[in-house]
């Protein structure tokens, strides 16, 4: 149904009309850079890497903590009991070393544990995310330029046309074989061509913008052309089964969910007792007197919270939404999936097929115009015919110019909606 081989190699062929050097730019070029320079995706790896810190900061929790206290300090101690010892001035320095093991939490400290594991999943799968994004924006770039050149060159060719039928008509007039009506029509096709080529420089100039804001190069001219279609699944059921089990939106939106279902774990963990096993070892010196105190104490420490004003309790509510939020996003994410799914393989089907119906167009179309123009030499048409044809022509050119660029791009929006447009799958040879 997807004629894939046929539509590959016609694809390959056609989106370039000129002989590219050895040394154009490939697609794979344009992928890599922007896998390894992009600054939004960078930030994503930075994202990524935070969210595993948090991971080693929540598993610190549980381990022993030991802390140094130390001071220096000058006091002074007067009294007016009858009978009093150690007053006066006197510098009096101590240290003291505590260490400190949580024994019971509530579940308070596993579930942040497994909050911030399900949180780095969610960050790693956000990452995939935005990376297959981008590489997506970057074919999309890539091929607009080649469409826009190719429109470029397409309308370039058709004014060429147009300015010879205006000379054409005008020498006619001249001789009194044609009107003064065929020389401005002649001459309005002109002016129209050549504010549709302003259209298209423009379109052009745009898409060279975002391929570099992409990729940070500079688009060479020509650019190569793009490789052969990617294999595609044989049925939408098999493409819509793929994107829902592997899309990394829908991923990210299930580890978060999970994320805040142990945070509804946190939140009622801090409403339970804590228990702590600790040891301290002090010493205190005055220096005036020499005389030396120190202490050693281990034991455990129980607390209960009794009252907090209803912030724990509201703590947990607002936990509960949250999960509630987040079970809500993945319903969300897989109706979104489903719908790129569809838009992308219908498009690349109506693309498909467009491709092939334009391609008759063309034929038919140059057919007809070389005709107009036998036609009109005898007398049989007149200007405006043959300015007909040339305009059905020029649309028919730009239909099949359209039609190649948005298979291509259908393609590989498809694979993206499916999760499946990796680096690997690109073969583009970066990590």
């Amino acid at each position: 149904m997807l004629r894939i081989r046929r539509a590959a190699t016609l694809l390959a062929t056609s989106l370039a009309m000129t002989a590219l050097p050895v040394s154009a730019e490939t697609l794979q070029d344009a992928l890599s850079a922007a896998w390894l320079n992009n600054p939004a995706l960078e930030a994503e790896r930075d994202n990524t890497a935070i969210a595993s810190e948090r991971i080693e900061q929540a598993r610190a929790q549980r381990k022993p903590s030991v802390t140094l206290f130390g001071s220096y300090v000058y006091e002074s101690i007067d009294s007016n009991r009858p009978f009093a010892f150690n007053l006066g001035d006197r510098p009096v320095a101590s240290a003291q070393l505590e260490a400190r093991l949580p024994v019971y939490t509530g579940g308070r400290l596993i579930a942040g544990i497994q909050q911030a594991e399900a949180g780095a999943l969610a960050a790693g799968a956000q990452l995939e995310a935005a990376g297959q994004s981008i590489l997506l924006d970057t074919v999309i770039a890539y091929v607009d330029i080649i469409r826009a050149r190719e429109v470029i060159s397409i309308r370039l060719n058709s004014i060429r046309l147009l300015e010879g039928q205006f000379t054409a008509a005008s020498d006619r007039f001249e001789v009194g074989d044609t009107t003064r009506t065929d020389v401005s029509l002649a001459r309005a096709r002109v002016e129209g061509g050549r504010a549709a080529l302003a259209s298209a420089q423009a379109d052009l100039e745009n898409a060279l913008a975002q391929y570099a804001l992409l990729t940070g190069l500079e688009a060479s001219d020509p650019l190569a052309p793009v490789p052969p279609l990617p294999e595609l699944p044989k049925t939408f059921e098999a493409a819509l089964a793929t994107a829902l089990d592997l899309n990394p939106d829908i991923e990210a939106a299930r580890f978060a969910e999970q994320a805040a279902r142990r945070s509804v774990e946190v939140a009622r963990g801090a409403l339970k007792p804590e228990v702590s096993v600790i040891a301290q070892a002090g010493v205190q010196e005055y220096h005036t007197d020499g005389f030396t105190d120190s202490s050693v104490v281990a034991g455990a420490q129980a607390s209960v919270p009794l009252f907090t004003g209803g912030l724990n309790t509201s703590l947990v509510r607002e936990a509960q939404l949250s999960r509630r939020q987040a079970a809500t996003r993945i319903a969300l994410s897989e109706r979104i999936v489903r719908t790129n799914v569809a838009r992308a393989w219908y498009g690349f089907e109506a693309a498909d097929r467009a491709v092939d119906a334009s391609a008759r167009q063309v034929e038919a179309a140059e057919l007809a115009y070389e005709g107009a123009q036998e036609e009109l030499s005898v007398g049989v048409r007149t200007t405006l015919d043959v300015l007909d044809q040339e305009q059905q022509l020029l649309e028919a050119r730009l239909s099949r110019v359209s039609a190649e660029r948005d298979r291509y791009v259908a393609a590989h929006a498809l694979l993206a909606a499916m999760g499946q447009l990796t680096p690997s799958r690109l073969d583009l040879g970066v990590r």
